[in-house]
């Protein structure tokens, strides 16, 4: 049974009257780190790169076949599907504005998104390779590829590390700004109507708003004990304490049941919901957050309300432009 850890229990159950007074709207940019500035080349290379399945064993499973681009940024799958149609634990999370998070995955074990960019490539579930040396052992082979890392990175390798750095420099384009809320924060009272307005107010006041704060409605990534409070009933609908979090990484007691606390933003485009995406509607699982985080059982009127906000987060989504790959000519990996 997961503890309450009471640091926790006192940031959810505290009032949020200040943070109701301050909507952020979400930037249309989002900030590199200094050893990888954005570039057009990078951006370009790493696109390719996210929709390649030849950084897969089998060549049939890309960045982009959990991290749907064309869609909500994941796959709408319980549990993502990698090579050979193994299914991992956990729901793929959505990679639309992953940028303002400062940790990744769900467990937050990534530090960065270049850090990120490199765990699925060789996991023996996800894409399968056996080690990045021939991941980069295939990219050397193909004559496009060679071209485009000497476009984004000058004189440097073909590598693991500007690998990386190129899928995060193109992730980091991945931002859906100016939802109806976005121009409610930019001062256009009449972007959201009344349910929505309700709906945000009921957030503030319950409590939602301590983990899911900021422009990006995820607390830019912190860490939060989930389930915070054990229900068996729920438990046994939904079994979230199966999996232990950060814990499963660091084998650390403290650890337990410790997940980032993911972006609102979009979510009316992500069901099922929730790490193991045990839970397949919007409004069921405001429901079960309000009961595990809050305990509170939300009104029907409470929980209509603040789906409609939920669903006023969908931002604008860039154009998206599927790249040619470059090409194995005459021959294949597989």
């Amino acid at each position: 049974m997961p503890k309450i850890r009471s640091i926790v229990s006192a940031i959810i159950l505290a009032s949020t009257a200040t943070i109701a007074g301050a909507w952020e709207a979400l930037p249309t940019t989002a900030p590199a780190p200094a050893d990888n500035p954005t570039t057009a080349a990078k951006v370009e290379l790493g696109r390719m790169l996210f929709h390649d399945p030849r950084l897969s064993s089998t060549g049939t499973v890309s960045c982009a076949s959990c991290h749907n681009t064309m869609a909500g940024g994941e796959d709408n799958r319980a549990n993502s599907m990698g090579v050979h149609g193994q299914t991992g634990g956990r729901s793929a999370p959505t990679v639309w504005n992953a940028a303002f998070s400062k940790v990744q995955f769900w467990d937050g074990r990534a530090p960065s998104l270049e850090a990120q960019a490199a765990g699925p490539v060789t996991n023996p579930i996800e894409m399968g390779m056996k080690s990045w040396d021939d991941v980069v052992v295939r990219l050397k082979a193909i004559e496009g590829y060679q071209a485009a890392f000497k476009e984004a990175f000058d004189d440097e390798e073909i590598s693991k590390d500007t690998a990386t750095k190129a899928i995060a420099a193109f992730e980091r384009t991945l931002i859906t700004p100016n939802s109806p809320y976005d121009k409610y924060a930019k001062g256009n009272k009449s972007a959201l109507n009344a349910q929505e307005i309700r709906g945000l107010k009921t957030m503030a006041k319950i409590g939602c708003l301590s983990c899911h704060s900021g422009a990006a409605f995820n607390g830019k990534g912190d860490f939060r004990e989930f389930p915070a409070m054990f229900n068996s009933y729920l438990e046994k609908q939904y079994q979230f304490s199966n999996d232990k979090g950060l814990a499963e990484v660091t084998g650390k007691d403290a650890d337990e049941h410790l997940f980032k606390i993911p972006t609102l933003r979009n979510i009316a485009l992500t069901a099922p919901y929730f790490h193991n995406g045990s839970v397949k509607t919007l409004e069921k699982a405001v429901k079960v957050m309000a009961n595990v985080q809050l305990g509170r059982k939300l009104s029907s009127k409470e929980v209509d309300d603040i789906v409609a906000f939920l669903n006023a987060l969908t931002g604008e989504f860039p154009a998206q432009t599927m790249p040619v790959l470059p090409a194995t000519l005459g021959s294949t990996f597989n």
